[in-house]
């Protein structure tokens, strides 16, 4: 934006100056070019022009700075004439060849003024110093018949040059106030990021404080429950325990949501904390996949797993179980029962590097196209009601997403509503 507006500042403020500068320069001109007519016009009352005449216009042409002026018949030929450069005649002829001018027409044109000839010096050497001329000129008829034209021409080339130092003038202070503007700019973003950023760290702070005080009181609730099941569960009435299951339920759940924030807060500190090391990928999936396969019956959903007998890569295991168990769970959440969710495990090259790719596919109710952009957005859930009896938070895929770029890797999602919904992960090896 700023550097828009210096582009229209310079632009703006170039052609004003460029247009009041050269508008005197013409109304210079047709003024001299008008004294000069009444001179060739008293001239031509009297059907010849004296010395004195001749000397008017000369006078005329010295005081306004006049480089030429010339009175040529219909058939091109000088009738009389005068020029700062004598010798440029003949280019300065050629320029207004041919030209019947209007009531103040200007016409502008470029000659070389190459050196005079002298021994040794070549005539069509490109030395020499182009000249800017503004024209003017002025019919002159008797009766209905042209007898001549009257044109006169003054030199511009120094308002040219200064036109030209004007625009690189302009246009280095353009770039020197950009620059000035972009500091500014970043000087007052960061003031203004400070504020922002202390809030930012206290409020990342207080989420990673009360999750880590929750946890404990939710471990003893959970513990506490597990202790009054054991002991009184033969004297407990149905409704007491459903309660006590309803309330079990509820303490997996805000221990999973504390997890979660604790996990986000950790991402949020900026350097990634990644135990990376070389291990047997296969025996990780294989157990998660078992322990999992308990929640996949109960909905009705069959688990397939396809990968090689071993796959020894590098990263965070811990932090990749998690990955697979995060897509894993979304899968089996949102399949119908008699639903099928394939896991692909396997080792490619990609780009001259290997890879490890992981692909979850199910064939759930799938996630429409304008929510596919934000899904790995925090909180955020395509369906709401459903998520929740699923028993969502809409934290998951943002930690997924989360360990894919701690590992320098990329997450993408395809899915066709009421068809299913596929997740590729790419992770590369080289480290």
């Amino acid at each position: 934006m700023i550097m828009i507006f210096l582009t229209l500042f310079v632009t703006v403020v170039y052609f004003l100056v460029h247009t009041v500068i050269f508008y005197e320069q013409e109304r210079q001109l047709q003024s001299i070019t008008d004294q000069e007519m009444r001179v060739l016009r008293e001239a031509l009352r009297d059907r010849k022009l004296n010395q004195e005449e001749i000397n008017n216009l000369n006078t005329i042409r010295e005081s306004g700075n006049q480089f030429f002026y010339y009175v040529v018949d219909p058939r091109g030929r000088v009738i009389f004439g005068d020029a700062f450069i004598s010798r440029l005649q003949p280019k300065l002829l050629q320029l207004v060849d041919g030209w019947i001018p209007h009531s103040q027409e200007i016409r502008y044109g470029t000659i070389k003024n190459s050196p005079p000839p002298r021994r040794g010096f070549d005539p069509q050497s490109p030395k020499g110093r182009e000249l800017h001329l503004m024209m003017a000129g002025r019919t002159i008829y008797q009766g209905d018949q042209l007898v001549a034209v009257f044109y006169t021409g003054k030199e511009v080339s120094f308002i040219n040059e200064l036109m030209n130092l004007l625009l690189i003038i302009l246009v280095i202070l353009g770039i020197l106030f950009f620059g000035v503007a972009l500091w500014l700019s970043y000087f007052m973003s960061k003031r203004a990021m400070i504020p922002i950023r202390k809030s930012f760290d206290r409020q990342r702070e207080f989420v990673a404080d009360a999750s880590h005080e929750l946890r404990t009181p939710l471990s003893i609730l959970h513990s506490s429950l597990d202790v009054v099941k054991m002991e009184d569960e033969a004297q407990l009435s149905d409704f007491s325990r459903n309660v006590l299951n309803n309330m079990k339920d509820e303490i997996k759940r805000m221990t999973k949501l504390v997890s979660d924030l604790l996990t986000l807060a950790r991402s949020d500190s900026g350097t990634p904390e990644l135990k990376v090391e070389t291990f047997d990928f296969v025996p990780s999936v294989e157990q998660l996949i078992s322990s999992t396969q308990t929640l996949a019956q109960s909905n009705g959903i069959e688990l397939h797993l396809q990968t090689p007998p071993t796959l020894i890569i590098q990263g965070d295991q811990e932090r990749l179980k998690q990955l697979l168990y995060i897509l894993l769970d979304n899968a089996i959440k949102y399949s119908p029962s008699g639903g099928v969710v394939n896991i692909t495990i396997s080792n490619e090259m990609m780009e001259k590097q290997r890879a490890l790719r992981i692909m979850v596919q199910d064939t759930g109710v799938g996630i429409p196209a304008e929510d596919q952009d934000r899904i790995f957005d925090r909180f955020y859930r395509v369906d709401k009601n459903r998520s929740r009896q699923a028993g969502g938070t809409g934290l998951g895929l943002a930690i997924a997403k989360w360990i894919v770029e701690a590992h320098r890797g990329t997450i993408q999602v395809s899915s066709i509503p009421g068809e299913g919904t596929t997740f590729t992960v790419i992770i590369p090896m080289n480290r």
